[in-house]
């Protein structure tokens, strides 16, 4: 199929739309048997449960362009099961994952002319989304709801390459013990977006957040992993019931162990610790790897070894071997990539 006449080389992170989206509908107990659609609006009442309730999560994976040209996604299953896990947490009906997976594949495929080409740096973004869609005024669950997936295509996520970011230690907490930190739910997202806009305001790029029982443990940012590298040069990840488990995050440990010989641990890592790190990272779906330069806490200046000029030399490695799974370049493990065409 032709390419659609992109700048791919010059596209930023953003919603472009394409030809083609995925939607199924939840009513009387069952999801619809689903269809692609040209159609790219959504129409809800004005009291529909996602508007009054926040009863909505989402999901972000990519689609690639390999080396030698074949159309891929990277581990489409691990979303899948992340996603039934927030529906379950959310009250919503769980979408099944072979159905998820299958949603996937027509929506890349029907989009096919938006894959970017190998080596222009771009990809397609797939963001499949749940919410509740029926008039809910009284504090209660929907009975109806639409699970769609959209495409778009985007640049990297740090235009110009990547720098490495400077970070403070935040006050606020991003999510309480036994909340809902760990499911990738709207409502997480709204709750960080005022942090993070005084954060770029006060010159920082992110926000690390602390545990909210203690402020003593490093969780995460307001949308990635934190993952570090110790001096002696292990990668040690933090643990906690309250982190979103990246894909990213778990898809890197194992590159770390198996592809590199590293030693790599997810442990609790206090905030007292920071000074002793070599390297740091922030792991997620856009990006893959943010490296950290700077960590400010309340004043004082962690300045991390790897510098702010370039990626430390353990979070390159990481970045090139797992980058390379995804393109093509490197054999993947079994199951990873699904192979669209």
């Amino acid at each position: 199929m032709e390419k659609k006449n992109i700048d791919w080389g010059n596209l930023g992170f953003g919603y472009i739309p394409t030809e083609q989206r995925y939607v199924s509908e939840y009513k009387d107990g069952a999801w619809d048997e689903g269809k692609l659609t040209t159609d790219a609006t959504v129409v809800i009442s004005e009291c529909a449960g996602v508007l009054q309730y926040a009863q909505t999560c989402f999901e972000g994976l990519k689609a690639y362009t390999t080396e030698d040209g074949h159309i891929v996604v990277f581990r489409p299953d691990l979303n899948a099961d992340r996603m039934i896990d927030s529906a379950r947490r959310l009250e919503i009906p769980e979408f099944p994952k072979d159905r998820f997976i299958d949603a996937v594949e027509k929506v890349v495929a029907a989009n096919e002319a938006y894959v970017p080409p190998f080596g222009s740096g771009a990809t397609l973004y797939l963001r499949p989304f749940m919410f509740g869609s029926n008039p809910v005024i009284g504090v209660k669950p929907a009975t109806e709801y639409q699970f769609r997936i959209f495409a778009t295509p985007v640049g990297p996520y740090f235009k110009g390459g990547v720098k490495p970011l400077t970070i403070r230690v935040s006050d606020l907490d991003r999510a309480a013990p036994k909340g809902t930190g760990n499911v990738k739910a709207g409502l997480n997202y709204a709750m960080s977006l005022y942090n993070i806009v005084d954060a770029h305001n006060q010159g920082y790029d992110e926000n690390m957040y602390l545990d909210a029982a203690t402020h003593t443990k490093v969780e995460e940012t307001g949308g990635a992993n934190f993952l570090f590298v110790t001096k002696e040069g292990k990668i040690v990840t933090p643990k906690s019931d309250s982190i979103l488990p990246s894909i990213t995050r778990r898809s890197l440990m194992y590159v770390a162990k198996e592809y590199l010989g590293l030693e790599a641990e997810e442990r609790e890592i206090d905030v007292k610790e920071l000074p002793e790190m070599a390297e740091c990272g922030l792991c997620g779906t856009a990006a893959v790897i943010s490296p950290v330069g700077k960590i400010v806490d309340h004043g004082k200046e962690i300045c991390l070894p790897s510098g702010m000029t370039e990626m430390g030399p353990v979070t390159k490695k990481l970045y090139d071997t797992l980058t390379g799974i995804q393109m093509g370049r490197i054999p993947a493990p079994e199951g990873w990539i699904k192979v669209i065409k």
